[in-house]
C-alpha cells in the first residue's frame, strides 16, 4: 500500500514511517517545508503525482499557549488545512485518516469521553481542531478521525523530553496535579493507525493510554527528582485546558480488537533509547 503522511517530521508520522517501512509499505511523509496541507496546489500536486491509496494527516499546529495569540496560524493549518485535505481525497477518492485531540472536551465531566459526547473546547487550539474535524466529516466520506491525547515518544518535541530536561536545569520541579490526562505512546498511535487503515471502518474514534494519571504524577514516572505538586491557578498559562481530559477507547476495542497501550512500558522504552548515547 502507498502511504502519503502529512507532517512528516513529527513524532507521530516519525513512528508511523518506522513501522509502516517495516512492513513494506510504500511511504512518501514530506515535512511541512516540502508539503504545506494548506496550499491547495502543494496538495493535489503530491496526491496526483504520488497516487497514494491511504492519505495520513498528522500534521497540525499544536503550540496550545501560542496558538492564542496566533489564531489565524492555528486556524489555517487545524482547519483549513485539513479541510484542502478532504476535499483532495474526495475528488480522488482516497481514504483519509485525520488525527484529532481530546482538547475538543472542555473536560468538565468526571467520567471517560465518548466519540459522541457534546465538544466544547476551552481554547483556540481545541477549536481549530474540532472545526478542522468537522471540514474533514463534511468534505470526505471515507474518513476515520482518531483522537489522541497527551503524545510522547522519542522524537520531536513532548512532556518527557520537556520533563527530562528541566530535570537537568533545576534542583525541584513544580507540575500540575489537578489536570488529569492519559498519555498516549506515539508508537503505539502509529501501530494503531496502521492496523485501523489496513481494514477502515469510517468514523471518529479515541486511543489513548490504559492508566489515568495527573501530569505531576507522569512527571514523577519520568524523573527521580524533587517534584512539588502544584494547582492549575498557581501555573497561569494563556490557554485554559480541561481538568479531566480521558477518552473513552471501547469503540476502537470493539471494532478493531485494539487495546489501550501501558504507557509506563512504552515510557519505560523512551528512556532507554533516550539515555543512549
Amino acid at each position: 500500500m502507498k502511504l502519503l503522511i502529512t507532517g512528516g517530521n513529527g513524532q507521530v508520522a516519525w513512528e508511523i514511517i518506522r513501522f509502516a517501512v517495516a512492513q513494506n509499505y510504500v511511504v512518501l511523509a514530506p515535512p511541512h517545508q516540502e508539503l504545506d496541507i494548506t496550499n491547495t496546489q502543494q496538495v493535489n500536486t503530491a496526491i496526483a503525482q504520488f497516487k497514494p491509496q491511504f492519505v495520513i494527516n498528522t500534521a497540525a499546529y499544536t503550540q496550545v499557549d501560542k496558538a492564542e495569540t496566533e489564531i489565524d496560524r492555528a486556524y489555517a493549518v487545524n482547519r483549513d488545512g485539513a479541510g484542502i485535505l478532504a476535499c483532495a481525497c474526495k475528488e480522488t477518492q482516497i481514504p483519509l485518516l485525520h488525527l484529532s485531540t481530546d482538547y475538543v472536551f472542555d473536560g468538565k465531566q468526571k467520567k471517560p469521553y465518548h466519540e459522541n459526547d457534546p465538544v466544547a473546547p476551552l481554547n483556540v487550539y481545541g477549536l481549530s481542531k474540532w472545526e478542522g474535524e468537522e471540514a474533514v466529516r463534511k468534505h470526505c466520506p471515507q474518513h476515520i478521525i482518531l483522537r489522541v491525547s497527551s503524545v510522547f515518544g522519542v522524537h520531536g518535541h513532548n512532556f518527557v523530553k520537556i520533563i527530562l530536561r528541566l530535570a537537568k536545569e533545576k534542583d525541584s520541579l513544580r507540575i500540575v496535579a489537578d489536570q488529569i490526562t492519559c498519555p498516549t505512546p506515539a508508537a503505539a498511535i502509529a501501530q494503531t493507525v496502521l492496523k485501523i487503515i489496513s481494514a477502515p471502518q469510517w468514523g471518529t474514534y479515541h486511543y489513548c493510554g490504559d492508566e489515568v494519571v495527573s501530569w505531576y504524577d507522569f512527571a514523577r514516572a519520568i524523573v527521580h527528582k524533587e517534584i512539588m505538586p502544584i494547582t492549575t491557578a498557581e501555573y497561569p498559562t494563556p490557554a485554559r485546558r480541561p481538568a479531566y481530559s480521558v477518552l473513552d477507547c471501547h469503540k476502537l476495542l470493539t471494532t478493531f480488537g485494539i487495546e489501550q497501550p501501558s504507557w509506563r512500558q512504552e515510557l519505560r522504552e523512551v528512556l532507554d533509547v533516550l539515555s543512549t548515547p
